[in-house]
């Protein structure tokens, strides 16, 4: 049997293009779960930094998802998960062709209950990472560095990556 999830967002922008590229306002508004949220593009691509950009918004989606994911497979194996922080970032190089984010980065720091058993982090984040919905969905390269801590003291260090997809070029002629 098939489930079909699926999820809305409703976006707004009003304004001109006809100003041109330097001049059109890039702020819109993005509604998703009743919450607004104001956009704008990258500040390099003539958005307001003040505003969270769609960039922002996948590496924020990509970290989010390993964090629930990690989560419900330490439930599953009885692991006490105490607290977790992710400094998540992602790079978006701009060359000879389209720019993409090429690599979202996740660097973790899990907080275990004491006396949790550490033989198996290294399966459980790979398992985490596998099952986190966004992560299947990107062909962004990503690299996990979870550093796993009990009673104060770092005791692992968990490090999981996959490739980037190939680059897509612009078709020519």
């Amino acid at each position: 049997m098939v489930i079909e999830h699926r999820y809305a967002a409703r976006l707004r922008w009003s304004g001109s293009t006809g100003v041109g590229y330097d001049r059109y306002p890039r702020e819109h508004e993005v509604v998703v779960a009743g919450e607004s949220l104001r956009m704008s593009s990258d500040p390099h691509f003539g958005g307001d930094p003040a505003s969270r950009n769609p960039e922002q918004l996948l590496v924020m989606a990509a970290s989010s998802c390993q964090l629930l994911s990690f989560l419900a497979v330490a439930a599953r194996a009885r692991l006490d998960v105490l607290a977790y922080d992710d400094d998540a970032a992602g790079l978006m190089t701009q060359g000879d062709g389209p720019a993409w984010v090429e690599l979202i980065q996740l660097r973790p720091r899990i907080e275990l209950a004491a006396g949790s058993r550490t033989d198996q982090l290294q399966r459980l984040v790979e398992i985490a990472h596998r099952e986190c919905f966004i992560a299947r969905s990107l062909r962004s390269g990503m690299k996990i560095e979870a550093t796993i801590v009990v009673e104060g003291q770092d005791v692992a260090v968990v490090r999981v990556a996959d490739a980037a997809a190939p680059r897509v070029e612009p078709q020519r002629g």
